[in-house]
């Protein structure tokens, strides 16, 4: 049986071919990646661009009612009393004091979703590390 030789000529062959095509599928895979990125910016770029505009359809909705009671001549005497503490001959303006119930609110401790499943989660596993060392002792 003869053993095949591998001549100068084709290693110096396959190494410039083998680092061609190494190169270019490089280049390939690089260029993928970069479009796909790209791909996935603009898709992101373009749902935040989609939640601003139906933010400001609803801005405008709520605009154009506030210009529609706006045309009221009762509605701004009420708006001008509520605000800026306008008021007619012989009227007194009481304010009332809501920071003690902002301080409440403040004050008051709520447990966040996340924090309880952190909390559950590491109690049971506390439980099974020691179910485990009991029963490794047994």
């Amino acid at each position: 049986m003869s053993k095949s030789r591998i001549t100068k000529a084709s290693k110096k062959r396959l190494i410039v071919f083998g680092s061609f095509s190494l190169i270019i599928i490089g280049y390939f895979l690089f260029s993928l990646s970069f479009y796909i990125y790209s791909l996935y910016d603009l898709k992101r770029s373009e749902t935040n661009l989609e939640n601003h505009l139906r933010e400001l359809k609803r801005n405008e909705k709520i605009l154009k009612q506030e210009i529609e009671k706006l045309k009221d001549d009762e509605y701004i005497a009420r708006y001008a009393r509520e605000n800026y503490a306008y008021s007619k001959d012989g009227e007194y303006i009481l304010k009332l004091d809501d920071s003690k119930e902002k301080e409440e609110k403040e004050n008051k401790f709520e447990f966040n979703i996340d924090y309880n499943y952190i909390l559950y989660g590491g109690a049971v596993i506390i439980l099974l590390m020691l179910f485990y060392t009991i029963k490794k002792k047994k």
